[in-house]
């Protein structure tokens, strides 16, 4: 069996797989007729029969249950309509009894006892949508509810992963009405296993999807882990009961300055989400430490813990607090925990409403700032159901108001979550004493820096320090801020500032009229220069906030003012040059959600202290940092910049950039003295990613451009097509130049670069080559990034395999003059492959005949790729190829026949049946066409169309009759795709 095989490697095993873990297996017809046709996503009497096995009460006949289902129909194709579906899943819904004249609560799932749900997966999952139908490689069906869409692709396919997302995203525009039901997909060529949510496309929220020894962590596998690993992937992720937790506890709606968004939770916050579970029920144990890096969804991680602890009979209605950050909660998810899910929270208002919540008992959710612990009387709460979440524990808990907060709660179970744990501080206490002492490690889970940046959760970080003259006086910074700083044991911002303020030589020598004009020349120039040609976005961090001001009256003489914007508290005695900068809710609001945006204003935010935590704008690249700072509050700052992106052109931000004007990353080991080890290696110089880029274009002049040395034209090509033919040396190609070109992206323009340009031209035109020869499904030009895109436009020579116009006409006299070129036969049987492949994407539509043309093309490409076949033995059967296309479009032209029809006939032709017989059974289909005009959408239909084709094949001798017949309708599906 080919490895190229899509269905037998990958797709049926995923089936086998499931139904070994306790899905049961429906082929595509049967799941047709329990749907009542395409137009329907539900497996009707499934549904209907689980909605009043789950609701006795509630739904007590069919009837009622049929009303339920139309009101699922007819929710709204959109991500707005996937929200009620899910609250649908969780039992948030209601239905009206009559006998009782009240509402009661719904139920699709029992997530509690899996044995009471009914768990269905079928394949080919064709769905009609308006003018538009999609066919689902594998669907996954709860209680008759498509939940989960799996996409397959065989694992020799080199974009599979990538093409399997794109349709995807497809069937979000072709199939809204399905994708509204479903709340999850996955991805999977055999040796990747990716999953999402519906509804969330960035490939940013894509997630890897591993499992480790440990049974409660779903995690750790060997990325160059053998495909024997595809089974223990596929059985993890489908496991029922895991489905179930998954889309009752695992995925948040959230709206976020106004838009609603769909997150999933990723491998490392689940595995936290049970291990903070386990140590709610441990009696021995009431202290635990998650430890999750910057920008790996700590929040999230923290909220579905705090739903599961309230929603857990076993936690006998407790009280959960969250503790946040006194600078977040205003810009935090918490000010929204409704659109989450959540129910009434108690929000305190003062440290005498927080007294009067614990005092009088509250169950529930409470949430409040640390600073209202402040003075809290002991013993003021003494359950052991009371739960303390708190947020960025680094510094929340730190000297007297950590000792309140334990006092009033004295046998609460604490949990802190920080992306930056303090060892030592002032006080002499850290978060690990803190929060750790009941783990040996000191902490209770773990996702390091390091590991955000492997699974792609985070990018790394590179910094470049700003020439000599613009940089900070390095006797200032060292007397006023390194020093102070050291002392203070800072924690975060506000502890900076207090630092800042006793710094004033420091803070006017920052601040001086001269260094922020040329600071605003010099950060003007870079960003058109190297950030917006990217299409990303920067902040510039100033001192203060009357630094901010100073810098965008700079900047506006360098660059348009709508360009920039200042986002920076107000206070109520500000003088008037602050008060112009002064925001309401509403306009900031509006102001951040633009900035998340391309193309659109402000692609420059100026700020100091807002926004340097718990904003998240993935397309931010660029760090302009001018003000002191160090340890966790330089670590979240410069965290801005370190989210994924991936722009809707396919540009990826690979690394952040931060420019230092104040000298901190010239020593980081003591701006990061906190964890450098783990930092080490993550945070770099630029210069590394020039050394990189060095080291890569020396192994590509010693390995790949000696391959055209001394050759030119045609010669140079097919010595480059030769070289290649064999797939995993191409392909390792490809990925030498993706990363070559991601930082020839970074580093252009720059001096360093001159002496390798030529080369690195030659390079990509390589490349360009490559993929035009042996992919010619790929659009090659829209796959570079922006700069060397330029090149490609500016520079490129047109090669030897053809680069046709819109207007260029296609056709066997065509195909035929391409045989004669002069050209060396590598190269023409290249150009015959690509001619072909565009024939048949161009004109297979309303001519299906050229699909089995197309497959027998693709078939000599393959051999001539695996060297099965040398160039003139495939030069041989293309040409006979090309002939019998000119022979069948000189009989198509003078056919009676429709196109279907024809297509019949001409499959059969060049299956060695004789044209008499091949004539015979197309004007028997012929009349099966008119009788059955349906047979795609119509089950019935489709069975009596396939009983004449059996018929008319058996009549011409046949043997294999069921197989060509399949083989022959499924050609005439993908015709009318």
């Amino acid at each position: 069996m080919s490895l190229s095989s899509e269905r037998h490697n990958v797709q049926n095993p995923l089936i086998r797989y499931a139904t070994e873990v306790g899905w049961v297996y429906i082929p595509p017809e049967e799941a047709l007729r329990l749907r009542g046709g395409e137009a329907k996503p539900f497996l009707h009497p499934v549904l209907v029969e689980q909605l009043q096995r789950l609701n006795p009460e509630a739904v007590t006949n069919a009837a009622k249950a049929e009303e339920v289902v139309r009101r699922l129909l007819s929710l709204r194709p959109d991500i707005e309509g996937n929200y009620e579906a899910w609250e649908y899943l969780r039992g948030l819904k209601t239905v009206f009894v009559e006998a009782e004249r009240r509402e009661r609560n719904l139920r699709l799932l029992d997530p509690e006892h899996p044995e009471r749900n009914r768990f269905h997966v079928t394949d080919e999952f064709s769905f009609q949508s308006g003018v538009h139908r999609i066919r689902a490689d594998v669907v996954f069906l709860v209680n008759g509810i498509p939940v989960l869409i799996v996409e397959t692709k065989a694992a020799t396919r080199l974009e599979g992963i990538a093409e399997a997302f794109d349709q995807i995203r497809r069937y979000h525009q072709e199939a809204p009405e399905l994708m509204a039901q479903a709340q999850l997909f996955a991805l999977t060529q055999l040796v990747q296993f990716f999953y999402g949510a519906t509804w969330s496309l960035s490939r940013k929220t894509l997630f890897n999807w591993r499992v480790g020894a440990n049974h409660d962590s779903p995690l750790r596998i060997n990325r160059n882990a053998p495909r024997s690993d595809f089974e223990t992937l596929v059985k993890s992720f489908v496991a029922p009961r895991r489905v179930l937790r998954v889309l009752t506890d695992f995925i948040l709606f959230a709206r976020k300055d106004g838009e609603l968004s769909k997150v999933i939770l990723r491998p490392h916050q689940m595995r936290a989400v049970e291990r903070v579970l386990g140590r709610a029920r441990d009696p021995q144990k009431q202290r635990g430490l998650v430890w999750h890096t910057q920008g790996s969804g700590k929040t999230y991680t923290m909220l579905t813990i705090a739903r599961r602890l309230l929603e857990t009979p076993e936690f006998q209605n407790p009280t959960v607090l969250l503790i946040v950050d006194r600078n977040e909660l205003e810009q935090q998810l918490f000010q929204n925990l409704e659109a989450l899910g959540f129910g009434h929270v108690h929000l305190a208002t003062s440290k005498r409403h927080l007294r009067h919540l614990l005092q009088r008992d509250t169950r529930g959710l409470i949430v409040s700032m640390i600073h209202k612990f402040d003075d809290m009387p002991a013993n003021l709460c003494t359950r052991r159901n009371v739960f303390v979440l708190v947020d960025e524990a680094h510094r929340s808990t730190g000297g007297d108001l950590g000792n309140y907060l334990m006092g009033a709660l004295p046998n609460a179970t604490f949990i802190g979550f920080t992306g930056t744990p303090i060892d030592k501080t002032a006080h002499g206490k850290g978060t690990f004493k803190t929060f750790g002492g009941d783990d040996p490690q000191g902490y209770l889970d773990k996702y390091s820096i390091r590991e955000s940046i492997e699974d792609g959760t985070t990018v790394p970080l590179h910094y470049q320090l700003a020439p000599n003259d613009l940089m900070a006086d390095r006797e200032a910074m060292e007397r006023e801020f390194w020093a102070v700083a050291e002392l203070e044991g800072v924690a975060d911002v506000e502890e900076i500032n207090r630092v800042l303020d006793r710094a004033v030589t420091l803070t006017n020598m920052l601040k001086n009229r001269d260094r922020v004009e040329k600071i605003a020349a010099f950060v003007a120039n870079h960003f058109k220069t190297y950030v917006q040609p990217m299409g990303y976005k920067a902040f510039l961090v100033a001192a203060d906030r009357e630094a901010c001001v100073l810098y965008k009256e700079a900047l506006d003489r360098h660059l348009p003012p709508e360009w920039s914007a200042v986002v920076i508290s107000s206070g109520h005695n500000d003088p008037p040059h602050l008060k112009r900068h002064h925001l309401s809710e509403e306009e900031e609001r509006r102001l951040r959600q633009a900035f998340r945006k391309p193309g659109e204003n402000p692609q420059i935010f100026i700020v100091t202290e807002k926004l340097l935590t718990g904003y998240d704008a993935p397309i931010l690249y660029c760090m302009y940092l001018d003000k002191p700072m160090r340890d966790h509050v330089l670590l979240q700052a410069i965290a801005r910049v370190n989210r994924p992106y991936e722009s809707e052109d396919g540009q990826r931000k690979t690394t952040g950039l931060i420019l230092d004007f104040v000298g901190i990353f010239e020593d980081l080991e003591r701006a990061l003295a906190f964890d450098s080890q783990d930092v080490s290696g993550v945070v770099q110089g630029i210069e590394v990613l020039k050394a990189r880029f060095q080291e890569l274009m020396e192994a590509a002049r010693a390995q790949h451009l000696t391959l055209v040395a001394g050759k030119g034209g045609d010669e140079a090509i097919e010595a480059v097509l030769e070289h290649f033919r064999d797939k995993e040396a191409r392909e390792g190609f490809y990925r030498f130049f993706r990363e070559l070109e991601e930082l020839y992206e970074i580093l252009s323009p720059d001096p360093f670069l001159r002496p390798y340009l030529e080369d690195y031209q030659r390079l990509v035109e390589m490349y360009r080559l490559l993929r035009t020869a042996y992919e010619p499904h790929v659009p090659v030009d829209k796959s570079f990034l922006r700069k060397t895109a330029e090149i490609v436009q500016r520079h490129t020579r047109a090669d030897a395999v053809h680069q046709p116009t819109a207007t260029y006409e296609i056709g066997p006299a065509a195909l035929l003059a391409l045989l004669n070129e002069a050209k060396p036969e590598t190269v023409k049987v290249f150009n015959l492959l690509k001619e072909l492949h565009r024939l048949v994407e161009e004109q297979g539509r309303a001519a299906p005949y050229l699909l089995s043309i197309g497959e027998r093309a693709e078939a000599i490409r393959r051999r001539f790729e695996e060297r099965q076949m040398e160039s003139q033995e495939a030069l041989r059967e293309l040409e006979e190829l090309v002939k019998q296309l000119k022979q069948a479009h000189e009989e198509r032209a003078s056919s009676p026949l429709s196109p279907q029809a024809f297509a019949v006939e001409w499959w059969l032709r060049t299956h060695r049946v004789d044209p008499e017989g091949a004539i015979q059974v197309a004007q028997r289909m012929e009349r099966a066409f008119s009788q059955f005009p349906h047979w795609m959408h119509n089950r019935k239909q489709e069975g009596d169309l396939r009983s004449e084709l059996y018929g008319a094949l058996s009549d011409i001798g046949v043997s294999e009759v069921v197989a060509w017949a399949d083989a022959i309708l499924n050609l005439l599906r993908r015709a009318a795709e």
